[in-house]
């Protein structure tokens, strides 16, 4: 298996430079030279001896070329057909392909377990504990880092999705960490309840969201992991453990945003609220607008994110508040439809389909194409026009001019439950890193927070990024969990969580590493430019682990810096002592002292 993936990434590889390779040779020595070369005769004079050399070089460079046209694709539009030499052998039935839901991490294994009871669970971790054999934990994947991933073995909790208890007096619940955030919202919402905030997405395992230390936004709300309440968990030194504030508070408070590193999280009691409807309203502002109402905006609204534009000056300020807040819900008309919210994006679609893609506007009819197009969102259609030219940045600026006049038509007011109003699309597959620095406190901002922001954006520009948009920006208050980006000894202090982003708008092998390559530039940039200077730190989800060895070493001394690295490592010795639940990402950040 190694070795047809070896061939396959050579293959690929030279794929790649597919266009630079000259025309395939098809003209072949004739038999009388080729018996002529292989017959007893004298020696040659010189001029036979050059005849020979080059009608060899002849038969050299044809048989190359051959071998090049019959095993590489060619493009799409190609008038020619290849012809497919190379046959690739099927993956064995129990070698099960786990990939990360952006397609950007991947590893295929043999041991993918997912344990019925917690019984199973607690054998599973025991036997493998005993026999040193690696089951990494690992949600729905939907980490951009895909931190949850080993090759040599998983283990999931889908099937341990149960709410177990609900208290509706003291607003708890208690679930197994396997059910998935929108599956818990939807059995608990008979007893009036909810969680406190939600991230972008609701697919979610509860184990998962917790161990990466996720978030929502608003300035007095915390990253989820301060909901936790209280949490079992199954060690493969120690078996199974209950923690709380009450029982061994340091551990607790460490395991809550352990990684997967600490234990298997079986089950977690969660502090809810009130299931309320809120009021969310959008609208189009500016930066200069922004500096002048950021404090208010941040003190009086439940929710609040800003959603900048890169190479425009527009910036997206969605609130959402409580719809008593509001004495019901507003009376608001929308100026305009959501076709006329999304004409210019449409229109700019179709005149670049005529530019980059002329022979399918022939293939089929302008009806055709114009219904194609009605239909699709506008995250859809972003995907679709930033497919056509990903890394121009000409392109990318107008794909950004028309989701800023997207939602300027797009301005208004909508009312719904909290699970509904506060989740976002994020589009398509893509590259994401997110980072969190301190804001100040929430009585007194410190402004940071939009200096960042100003920074990057020139940044962007100054060095021609081709950054779509968003850049998206939200809140929290402060986590206790030392191994939050959010941490902090103090409880008024707040955190303000910055995301950029390259899409993945094509599954072309070549585009996407391109794509890759340039993300990994913009990436690269903020680190050096900005990240020391704000206090900034990736969020666990989304940080890469650097491939060189000095950069992986500054990494981890910079980690030591914000985090309890030996504690947490301390940890890991007594609760893992043989690392069965860790992974490549894991031994690169946090490695032991006797990590080889």
């Amino acid at each position: 298996m190694q070795t047809s993936l070896r061939l396959r990434r050579t293959l690929q590889s030279l794929h790649h430079h597919r266009l630079n390779l000259k025309p395939p040779i098809t003209n072949h020595p004739s038999p009388s030279i080729i018996r002529t070369l292989s017959t007893t005769s004298p020696p040659p004079s010189s001029s036979d001896a050059e005849f020979r050399k080059y009608v060899g070089y002849a038969a050299l460079l044809a048989f190359c070329g051959a071998a090049t046209y019959y095993s590489f694709p060619f493009s799409d539009n190609a008038k020619h057909k290849k012809a497919h030499i190379f046959r690739y052998a099927p993956l064995p039935e129990d070698l099960h392909t786990v990939s990360n839901w952006s397609g950007t991490h991947e590893v295929q294994t043999r041991n993918f377990h997912q344990p019925e009871t917690i019984v199973d669970l607690e054998n599973l971790v025991k036997d493998s504990n005993e026999k040193r054999a690696k089951i990494r934990p690992v949600g729905s994947g939907l980490s951009p880092n895909g931190i949850g991933l080993a090759r040599a073995g998983m283990v999931n909790l889908a099937l341990l999705d149960k709410v177990l208890e609900v208290d509706k007096e003291k607003k708890r619940v208690r679930v197994q960490a396997g059910i998935r955030v929108q599956q818990l919202v939807d059995e608990i919402k008979e007893y009036g309840l909810t969680l406190q905030n939600f991230a972008s997405i609701r697919e979610q395992q509860i184990g998962g969201i917790l161990q990466v230390g996720a978030h929502g936004t608003g300035a007095k709300l915390p990253p989820i992991d301060e909901q936790v309440i209280s949490m079992k968990l199954v060690t493969p030194a120690k078996g199974t453990i209950e923690l709380s504030k009450e029982k061994d508070p340091e551990l607790f408070y460490l395991a809550r945003c352990g990684l997967g590193g600490l234990g298997v999280v079986a089950e977690v009691t969660l502090q809810c609220v009130e299931r309320q409807e809120l009021v969310e309203h959008t609208a189009l502002s500016n930066i200069k607008e922004i500096k002048k109402n950021h404090k208010k905006l941040l003190s009086e609204n439940k929710h609040v994110k800003y959603l900048y534009i890169p190479y425009t000056d527009s910036v997206v300020v969605v609130t959402c508040n409580p719809v008593s807040k509001w004495k019901g819900p507003p009376k608001f008309k929308p100026k305009y439809t959501k076709d006329e919210a999304m004409h210019d994006a449409r229109d700019l679609y179709k005149e670049c389909l005529t530019k980059y893609r002329a022979d399918e506007i022939t293939a089929k009819s302008p009806e055709n194409n114009e219904q194609v197009i009605n239909e699709l969102s506008f995250t859809e259609l972003r995907d679709k026009l930033l497919a056509l030219d990903p890394l121009n940045k000409d392109h990318v600026i107008k794909v950004n001019q028309a989701e800023a006049e997207f939602w300027r038509k797009s301005e208004g007011y909508r009312v719904g439950w909290a699970d509904e109003i506060l989740g976002f699309d994020c589009g398509g597959q893509q590259w994401v890193s997110e980072t969190c620095f301190p804001g100040g406190t929430f009585a007194k901002p410190s402004m940071k927070d939009l200096e960042y922001i100003e920074e990057l954006k020139k940044l962007i520009e100054k060095e021609e990024v081709p950054a779509p948009a968003p850049i998206e920006q939200r809140w929290s208050a402060r986590s206790q969990s030392p191994m939050s980006p959010a941490y902090s000894s103090d409880e008024d202090d707040i955190f303000s969580w910055v995301g950029i982003i390259m899409y993945l708008p094509t599954m072309d092998a070549r585009q996407r590493k391109e794509i890759t390559e340039e993300f990994f530039h913009y990436r690269h940039l903020t680190q050096s430019q900005l990240w020391d200077r704000y206090s900034a730190y990736e969020h666990w989800a989304k940080i890469e682990v650097p491939k060189g060895k000095e950069e992986l070493a500054a990494l981890q001394e910079r980690l030591k810096k914000r985090f309890p690295v030996d504690s947490y490592n301390k940890a890991r010795k007594e609760l893992d002592p043989n690392r069965i639940l860790s992974n490549n990402i894991l031994e690169k950040l946090f490695p032991l002292s006797d990590t080889v």
